[in-house]
């Protein structure tokens, strides 16, 4: 609001049409600072002139309480009251709604994710993609957009047979229930038993191409087989979704009801010239002046590849929905998949195709290195989720001693959540990252938990004061607020809907993450230099009240964007 104010001051006073502003690096040197080189050229005047000048022009208000030149810099010192006075009833005002807007303009946004394979169990890169999913979604939808939340389910294909191979050959009857294993895993556990056979036995790679094939031609034996493998693991899925906090699906989609489709949109673009059959029979793309290289889409053998069948997934995404954006939430290794995915999309001329995004994500890595599927050495999910609540209840019974058990356990499992859940979205999400279990637990520094002791302090204070009969009240003396670390405080509120908004524009969750550690921060150093509780003078009281619930309120908000409950107790 006050940003807005000022450039509409510099619009009209320069006739520009955008201006720019900055934070100076010391607040000594003003609140937000207008740099005047842009504009030198064009009035052929030296940039310090036009500071002075504009300096000289641009009045205090009551938002603006001074305006200094400094070089070819024009400074502006905002009115610290009127700050405090508008964001505190902003907030107050909008409650769980405030950092919400319209920039969205009710676009249809399709997310699409976790797409889990049904060969194995989810693991930790699967909880990355799950946890930017959420918050994506979050963001967009606080912003005004209409979203669609959509899962791909991998349900078929090779690595679907390989673990259906090694329970043919070495199950025995065995089954989740027989051997007290969570399904998804029980099947995930035949998947690392057939490629440690096939290292000793390479023979076993072809009998899983020949029951893929038998797959394909409907063999009752093998569909059996295939119905009741992959039953088990979207047992287990269900089960993982529920414990992460998923939120339910608008629309699942399943790979074995696609994957034939794709091959009559190729041959449309055959008769249409987009792409070309070779003498075998295969069809293929020249995507050279693309830097794609040459892309078959259909095997000589008849079979398609996946970017094929996800030509048409792409297609029954927008019949569904009728999408403004799709994005597809997949880590950076399918990059090339979506280039060329979204190039022939375009190619064949298909309306929405420019609103197809790919919101890749880094590798998580362990400590020891990349994670391995087929070796086993991955993180489970559910293994890592019980692991962290286990390892926060520890924590929270050194410090709460008294705490009955079954409260040390609820508020263990929102914790150790909590602490996965950030750590995996604290960083930009196109950067790889190292997962530390014991550093993400840690109640200082820049965890989620952290966060979530912040909040539950605030909700703490104003507890106390309510018991001594004082509340938050917007009709709040704000002239008092005037110690650095107050007004410190209130600059962090405010900056919350601006940071939404860029979230939501570039499509990067992590700046709430970010965002939310710096007014953790802040809170915290105004909590140790204002000692609310203690304060005599009781109108100081109230506005200190009022600050301490409008940061409960945007902790709130701001986690809860990222998928994450806010505690009032720890």
């Amino acid at each position: 609001m006050f940003q807005n104010h000022i450039k509409e001051l510099l619009k009209k006073t320069l006739k520009a049409k955008e201006i720019s502003l900055e934070v100076p690096p010391d607040p000594k040197l003003g609140d937000y600072a207008f740099a005047c080189f842009a504009f030198a050229k064009e009035q052929k005047k030296n940039p310090a002139d036009i500071a002075r000048d504009l300096a000289g022009k641009i009045k205090p208000d009551e938002y603006i309480q001074e305006v200094k030149a400094a070089g070819p810099y024009v400074n502006f010192f905002i009115n610290k009251a009127k700050l405090a006075e508008d964001v505190a009833q902003e907030i107050f005002k909008k409650k769980d709604k405030y950092g919400h807007s319209n920039i969205g303009k009710k676009e249809v946004v399709v997310v699409e994710y976790p797409a889990p394979n049904t060969n194995k169990p989810l693991h930790l890169g699967h909880m990355r993609n799950m946890a930017l999913g959420v918050s994506m979604s979050n963001v967009l939808e606080s912003q005004g957009c209409k979203v669609k939340r959509v899962n791909l389910n991998n349900d078929r294909g090779i690595h679907v047979c390989k673990s259906m191979l090694a329970y043919q050959r070495w199950g025995n009857g065995k089954t989740p229930e027989s051997e007290k294993r969570k399904p998804d895993h029980f099947v995930g556990d035949y998947y690392v038993l057939f490629c440690q056979k096939a290292k000793e036995n390479p023979e076993l790679e072809k009998e899983a191409q020949e029951m893929l094939q038998k797959w394909e031609q409907g063999d009752e034996e093998v569909i059996s087989l295939w119905k009741k493998m992959n039953r088990w693991a979207f047992k287990g899925f269900k089960e993982t979704y529920r414990h992460f906090g998923l939120p339910k699906f608008d629309k699942e989609y399943y790979e074995s009801n696609t994957y034939k489709q794709g091959k009559e949109i190729v041959m449309e673009g055959v008769e249409k010239g987009v792409f070309k059959e070779r003498d075998d029979g295969a069809v293929f793309v020249d995507l050279g002046k693309e830097g794609l290289g040459e892309k078959v889409l259909v095997r000589a053998d008849g079979t398609s590849v996946y970017v094929t069948q996800d030509l048409y997934l792409a297609q029954l995404k927008h019949k569904d929905f009728d999408f403004d954006k799709s994005i597809y939430v997949v880590a950076t290794e399918q990059n090339y998949h979506f280039q060329v995915l979204f190039t022939l999309l375009k190619k064949l001329k298909y309306s929405w195709a420019g609103g197809c995004y790919h919101f890749a994500y880094g590798m998580v890595l362990l400590p020891e290195g990349r994670m391995k599927s087929r070796e086993g050495t991955v993180v489970d999910a559910d293994d890592l989720m019980l692991e962290m609540e286990g390892l926060a209840r520890d924590e929270i019974a050194k410090r709460q001693k008294d705490l009955e058990e079954e409260e040390i356990h609820e508020r263990g499992r929102f914790v150790g959540l909590g602490a996965i859940k950030f750590y995996l979205m604290k960083i930009d999400a196109i950067k790889d990252m190292t997962f530390l279990p014991e550093e993400s637990i840690s109640f200082e520094g820049d965890t989620g938990p952290y966060l979530q002791y912040t909040h539950a302090r605030a909700c703490s204070v104003l507890k106390k004061a309510k018991e001594k009969n004082f509340a938050p009240n917007p009709e709040a003396s704000y002239e008092l607020l005037d110690k650095p670390s107050e007004i410190a405080l209130v600059q962090a509120l405010s900056e919350f809907p601006a940071k939404c908004a860029d979230a939501c524009v570039n499509l990067r969750p992590h700046i709430i993450a970010q965002y939310l550690l710096a007014l953790g921060r802040a809170f915290n150093e105004f909590y140790h230099a204002c000692h609310c509780l203690k304060e005599e003078d009781e109108e100081l009281l109230k506005a200190r009240l009022l600050l301490i619930d409008c940061t409960r309120q945007v902790l709130d908000n701001g986690l809860s964007l990222l998928g994450i409950h806010a505690p009032e107790e720890m």
